[in-house]
This record gives C-alpha cells, sequence and structure tokens, in this order.
C-alpha cells in the first residue's frame, strides 16, 4: 500500500504502554512529514524514551498503531515490527545512553552498519573473490566519508571507548546514519556537551537532515537546542501529550510552563500574557 501524498513519514495513533499496570505512555498520537525536524520534550520521566522505545521496535506497544512510509512510498504496521526489520526498512535511532560497539574503533562501528548493504555473498568472503573486495573498498570509502562528515576522521582506528564523549555521541549518529534511514530518532544528541559543541551540533543535524533527506524526530532537554532547531514540538507530562505546536506558541503555553515549573510559574505567566494582550487593546 503506497502512501499517494508522497508527504507522511510517520503516522502514530493512540500509542499506549502499560508496566505491572502502570501506563507508562497513554493515548500519545503524531504525525510526521517527509523532511520534517519535530522535537519530543517533556520533564524527566515524561515518556519520551519510552515512546521512542515503541517507534523503533524495543518495546512492543499495548495500545495502538504505528504506520511508517518507507523511502519507495510503501505502508508498514511498525508496532509489530523487531528493531532489525525497522532499521532495514528506513527506521535508525541513538540512544540517551550511548550504545556503541566500545572494542570496537570507531571505522568499525560504522562499518557494521553498512553491512546491511553488502552485496557480495559467503563464496565471495570465503574465496576471497573480487566481489568481496569491491564490497570492503566501498565500506571503507562509506565509513570514511560518514568519519569527515562529524570531524572524526582521524580517530578511525581508536577503539569507541577511548574517544571523548562528545565524539563518542557523533560517532553514534554517524553510525545511524550509515544504515540508510529515512526516519532518524535522536534521543538526547546534546546530553554532556558543551555549549559551544551544543552550537556546532545544532548546525549539524540541520545538515544532515538536508543532505541526506531525513525527517528527524529528537527528544532533547537542552531548550536552546530544540528551540534552535525544531519546526514543530510535542510535548509530553506523565505519559499523555499536553502540547503540541510551533516552538513560539510551546514556550509560552500554561500547560507546559506548569509540567516543567509548577502551577505558580503558569498562573504567573498566563497573566502576563493576558496582561500584555490586554494592554494591546
Amino acid at each position: 500500500m503506497a502512501n499517494r501524498s508522497g508527504e507522511l513519514c510517520l503516522k502514530v495513533r493512540n500509542l499506549s504502554i502499560e508496566f505491572g499496570g502502570l501506563k507508562a505512555v497513554s493515548g500519545f498520537s503524531c504525525e510526521l512529514r517527509r523532511g520534517e525536524l519535530a522535537g519530543l520534550i517533556g520533564p524527566n520521566g515524561a515518556g519520551k524514551t519510552t515512546v521512542f522505545n515503541m517507534l523503533s521496535g524495543i518495546y512492543i506497544p499495548t495500545g495502538g498503531e504505528i504506520e511508517f512510509w518507507d523511502a519507495r512510498g510503501n505502508i508498514h504496521l511498525a508496532g509489530k515490527l523487531k528493531p532489525a526489520k525497522l532499521n532495514r526498512i528506513g527506521i535508525a535511532r541513538t540512544f540517551q545512553n550511548i550504545r556503541l560497539f566500545s572494542n570496537l574503533t570507531a571505522e568499525d562501528n560504522i562499518r557494521i552498519a553498512l553491512h546491511s548493504g553488502r552485496t557480495a555473498g559467503p563464496l565471495d568472503a570465503m574465496f576471497r573473490l573480487p566481489g568481496f573486495y569491491r564490497d570492503e573498498g566501498r565500506m571503507i570509502a562509506q565509513a570514511g566519508e560518514l568519519l569527515s562528515l562529524f570531524g572524526i576522521e582521524n580517530k578511525k582506528d581508536e577503539l569507541a571507548r577511548n574517544l571523548p564523549y562528545g565524539e563518542q555521541r557523533k560517532l553514534e549518529i554517524a553510525r545511524a546514519l550509515a544504515s540508510g534511514p529515512s526516519l532518524l530518532l535522536l534521543d538526547e544528541p546534546a546530553a554532556g556537551m558543551n555549549p559551544q559543541e551544543t552550537e556546532n551540533l545544532m548546525k549539524l543535524i540541520s545538515r544532515i537532515r538536508r543532505d541526506f533527506n531525513l525527517t528527524i524526530l529528537l527528544i532533547e532537554h537542552d531548550m536552546r537546542l530544540v528551540m534552535g532547531i525544531c519546526e514543530r514540538l510535542m510535548v509530553l507530562d506523565y505519559g499523555r501529550t499536553i502540547a503540541q505546536g510551533l516552538p513560539e506558541d510551546i514556550r509560552k503555553d500554561p500547560a507546559v510552563i506548569k509540567a516543567y515549573l509548577g502551577a505558580e510559574a503558569a498562573a504567573s505567566t498566563e497573566a502576563a500574557v493576558s496582561a500584555g494582550e490586554g494592554g494591546h487593546g
């Protein structure tokens, strides 16, 4: 079944999950258009990473539906698929806690993600036929391009565990890109970065969205990053969506302010906005 409009990339309807009778996410819905860069925000424990875990197949939803349109326009019921299958059809992600192959080099971390695109078969590898060497050369070249894009090409032979924290973050995003996704889920990509690193990351995310023709959904606590690059925001609190809209509207939404700062702050903000509107009357 094809996506005739050619616009939708992801459609989530009433997504829910329970753990031991406790609803971690309840009735989450969203739509992502192809090429969009959107953010999922909310206080700690709001359910953001749980949503990502359902979108990437780590958790199976107990309710709701996830529809994903791949790069060819074919629709998949993604909520029923395992992570490896989701990755093959075009969904890649990074993790809040970095998950690299720590005992492998930076280059090999990326080459692993490139293996799904191999054309050589077992016999090519066993007998070292020309097809094997063509594949190896192509993967080395692609890994080099990705490392260069993230400015860590000189670390290709370093073990992942020995890289500085910020470069491990970059390597994890590069590895996700190596699988050739059309939808990239970034879970707190700026976590642990200093302001300059965050600024550079903002530019890099915008660039890879454009150069790789990606749809990106990110979770981030750094509001400067979120407000600076996201075109639309969704806000979760206690597993429920409390707001969706443009960043400038979300910034002054009383429900969002209440979720982050408490009821008193929300009331003060609402009063200030009302007074401002009255003053222009």
